[in-house]
């Protein structure tokens, strides 16, 4: 049944229509089909479209362009949530996985960790996209990083432990995560310093998504100007690339023991004004005189930062 908010700030089918340049008869349509309708009725008996109404009608906008079939774009969008959940506790009953919750506290609802592996666990390819745009909008990237992506890959690590499946699993959720932060990374138009920052990964390596969480951060959260080289970048190229770009800093990327070979690190050129030159992952071992090993994105974010001062 409608609701009764008659305080609520509310619109007319017109208004939403040309907010987001759609006919009015496709809205009714979706209000037909899926329920993606206006939920209040004033005094009068006229329907408005609430707030939240309109955020659902935006992402069922937003997946349709996008190329999702529209029954899938409204089961996407019905998830989002009403705004205002109580401070202290999670946006949705399941908001935990093995006993985490996804951050509370803040004025508007998160998808839960929960319900991103579960998408992951259907393939649902639509609704993690979603879920990452919600939590990049509402919470920025470091926040996502570390308490949505990570959360999600440790629980389908554990069902790859378990059962030996999952790397289809682990794939698309890879490539959903990379397709949300890759175009965040550009540059700004007013760059903190003149030079910038260069990331890549180790020879060896090809876990690259780390690099571009921590571009992303730096871009949109500090304008700090980024060149991400991405997976499996020989020594040789990264030196020729920091003698080109002479950025301010380098930073480099290892998940596994095997590809961290730190060696090479003390060949690279030497800049005047210097490099700083930072490491992050697992897999790095002793680093040569001056090479930072950085332990998470928070601490790679403030390093950084510090250094285009």
């Amino acid at each position: 049944m409608p609701e009764r908010e008659p305080t609520a700030p509310s619109y007319g089918i017109g208004a939403v229509a040309r907010r987001f340049g759609l006919p009015a008869p496709t809205l009714r349509t979706w209000d037909q089909r899926y329920g993606l309708g206006p939920s209040l009725r004033t005094a009068g008996g006229h329907r408005r479209y609430t707030e939240l109404d309109v955020r659902r009608i935006e992402e069922m906008h937003r997946l349709v362009r996008a190329g999702a079939p529209a029954a899938e774009a409204a089961e996407v969008a019905l998830r989002i949530l009403r705004p205002g959940a109580p401070a202290g506790r999670p946006a949705a009953e399941d908001a935990r996985v093995d006993g985490n919750r996804s951050p509370a506290g803040w004025d508007e609802p998160l998808y839960s960790v929960t319900q991103v592996v579960r998408a992951a666990l259907s393939l649902d390819s639509w609704f993690v996209t979603a879920a990452l745009d919600n939590w990049l909008r509402e919470r920025g990237v470091a926040n996502t990083w570390d308490h949505l992506v990570i959360p999600v890959f440790a629980a389908i690590s554990r069902r790859q432990d378990d059962t030996g499946a999952g790397i289809d699993l682990e794939h698309l959720f890879s490539e959903r995560v990379l397709a949300a932060l890759a175009p965040l990374v550009e540059r700004p138009a007013a760059p903190v310093h003149p030079r910038p920052v260069l990331l890549a990964c180790a020879e060896e390596e090809q876990h690259s998504l780390p690099l571009f969480a921590l571009a992303a951060a730096l871009t949109v959260q500090h304008r700090v100007e980024c060149r991400v080289l991405g997976a499996r970048m020989p020594y040789d190229a990264l030196a020729d690339a920091i003698r080109r770009l002479a950025p301010a800093a380098v930073f480099l990327w290892s998940q596994q023991a095997g590809t961290g070979d730190s060696a090479p690190l003390a060949g690279l050129p030497r800049l005047r004004p210097a490099a700083a030159v930072f490491v992050g992952g697992p897999g790095w071992g002793d680093l040569p005189a001056g090479v930072v090993h950085l332990r998470s994105l928070d601490d790679a974010i403030t390093s950084i930062c510090a250094v285009l001062r």
